[in-house]
């Protein structure tokens, strides 16, 4: 069953212009000139309920646009979308109560309380029994590691734990719909392996339908086996991150550590040589010849350790983005 379906959803800004100048002020009273920006182009996919998408794409590619006519901030300009059966704009209670998003870049907590006030004020906006309330709450700070910065005044948190206070309120009153903007962004490493796991956990137990949008390949690849990717407004892949790379990685990666020293002309022949020392190498090699490759590695050079990678995800899509 499919909790989120998209039809051929478009969304245009028209945007006045005005030179700089007072006499062009003056002009553009009486005659203006408008300007439109098409931020989400015949976008079209369906989501099952349970499954956790991940979203990729540029700065300006339409993301955050998509999340917010999924979330009913937005109304397009032509095209349609259902979330849970409902028509986001139109923004029914029933459908309110039964989704979340948080934007990695905007707080919804409110900044000079502390974060168990607001969790206090969605209490009461969702309606949420005080016990069980106090369950939920309780429970989500153990598992995020904040149970003991609830009390403290947001401005007064790191960005990781202020993240962290942004998703229990996101979760308080059990969302069907998750939709997560960046929600890594800024964060150190330990902050973003923390919420890659929770959210992982999370998805699997409460079967919530995720979609993630990140700049941060590894939230992509420790959280989804489906990807989209979005360039200028327009649907440019929708399937397995499996079938992502497959399909525009062209290439393998070979890395050797030899016995004895090497010198780089030897290597440079066999692949594309993109790290070199005289005893470790790592090369890209076309897929049909890394077997080839690695055999012709093992006869020729004693050699201590060879494996082979997929290139990285990052890699891939710079490389779509390049090559569109």
């Amino acid at each position: 069953m499919n909790s989120i379906e998209i039809k051929n959803l478009t969304k245009i800004y028209r945007s006045h212009v005005k030179e700089e100048g007072l006499k062009n002020s003056i002009t553009s009273l009486f005659h203006r000139k408008y300007k439109e920006f098409t931020a989400v182009n015949d976008v079209s996919f369906s989501i099952e309920e349970g499954e956790l998408v991940g979203m990729l794409g540029a700065n300006g590619a339409g993301k955050t646009t998509i999340l917010k006519m999924l979330s009913g901030l937005l109304t397009p300009t032509s095209g349609t979308a259902t979330v849970m059966n409902y028509i986001p704009w139109q923004r029914k209670n029933d459908f309110r109560r039964n989704f979340s998003i948080v934007m990695g870049q905007r707080n919804q907590l409110w900044w000079d309380l502390p974060a168990a006030d607001s969790f206090l004020l969605n209490r009461e906006i969702y309606s949420i029994p005080h016990d069980l309330f106090l369950k939920r709450r309780n429970s989500l700070a153990e598992r995020l590691d904040v149970a003991d910065k609830l009390h403290v005044q947001v401005r007064r948190l790191s960005l990781g734990e202020r993240m962290k206070c942004e998703l229990i309120a996101a979760l308080l009153h059990y969302p069907k719909v998750l939709f997560l903007d960046e929600p890594t962004i800024g964060l150190d490493v330990v902050a973003q392996h923390s919420l890659r796991e929770f959210v992982a956990e999370y998805n699997k137990e409460s079967a919530t339908t995720i979609i993630l949008t990140s700049h941060y390949m590894d939230d992509i690849e420790h959280l989804c086996k489906r990807v989209i990717i979005i360039d200028k407004g327009k649907l440019m892949f929708d399937g397995a991150l499996s079938s992502l790379i497959e399909e525009f990685a062209a290439e393998k990666m070979l890395t050797i550590k030899f016995t004895d020293t090497v010198e780089k002309h030897e290597l440079e022949s066999m692949g594309i040589l993109t790290d070199f020392t005289t005893e470790k190498a790592s090369l890209r090699i076309p897929r049909a010849r890394i077997a080839t490759v690695a055999g012709d590695c093992l006869q020729r050079f004693s050699i201590t350790d060879i494996t082979i990678d997929e290139v990285p995800i990052e890699d891939i899509i710079r490389q779509i983005f390049s090559k569109k």
